[in-house]
């Protein structure tokens, strides 16, 4: 199917995203410049004395994912990944973390976060912010049974039930905003459908506007509009 355009404006995080990072967040985690090789280092071949795993082997080269349930890294705002390793750590090794999965259990990325240090969490998101989507392995629509719905929502939102327009935070296509939300388009429609799940469920606790835009959503419109999404471009 034809990757479908749109020239409009994005609305309230939705998805991967969340809210913009705060300024206590971003004063904590500016220890010092980035480093994208030594963030090169980390993703494509890991720490094997520090215990961290290469994030390569589930994001793919440069994170460009090829696994459904696994999200594409590549090009999303750094402020925006750094936040989110932040945000699957507990913050004092007791209290759940932010980001969690189904029922509220952590998720793998708790286990493969708890090691990087806030030099390594900036190193990685300052190498992946500048790696290109690549169009080869980018996920896109699929489903033209649900076009038209997903593009209604993605522009216009549910009115009737407050869900604001998807566009007016994630760019006019999908590519997000940088230091804010997260980019869309060409994510997988999978992984889109999932956190907009996590969010209406309030297991993925790291965003309050997204969980009551996820709370206002049935599955068949979060499944539309997640496959609208990834057709972006």
């Amino acid at each position: 199917m034809k990757r479908m355009l749109s020239r409009m404006v994005v609305a309230s995080g939705l998805l991967l995203g969340s809210s913009a990072v705060s300024i206590a967040y971003a004063a904590d985690i500016a220890v010092a410049k980035p480093d994208a090789a030594k963030g090169e280092q980390l993703y494509a071949n890991g720490d094997a004395a520090r215990g961290i795993l290469a994030c390569a082997s589930c994001h793919g080269a440069a994170g460009n994912s090829t696994i459904p349930v696994n999200p594409n890294l590549a090009a999303q705002p750094h402020e925006y990944l750094a936040k989110q390793l932040h945000d699957f750590k507990s913050k004092d090794g007791k209290a759940p973390a932010a980001r969690r999965g189904p029922g509220g259990a952590d998720t793998v990325m708790t286990t493969f976060a708890a090691p990087l240090t806030p030099e390594d969490v900036q190193n990685i998101a300052y190498y992946l912010t500048q790696q290109p989507l690549d169009p080869k392995t980018a996920a896109t629509a699929s489903s033209e049974a649900t076009m038209e719905r997903g593009q209604h929502i993605w522009r216009g939102g549910l009115p009737d039930r407050k869900v604001p327009a998807c566009a007016g935070c994630h760019s006019p296509n999908g590519a997000g905003v940088p230091g804010a939300y997260p980019r869309l388009s060409g994510q997988h429609p999978a992984y889109i459908a999932e956190q907009l799940k996590l969010f209406r469920s309030g297991d993925r606790a790291n965003s309050q506007p997204m969980h009551d835009i996820g709370d206002r959503m049935s599955d068949s419109d979060i499944a539309a509009v997640a496959d609208y999404a990834a057709g972006l471009r």
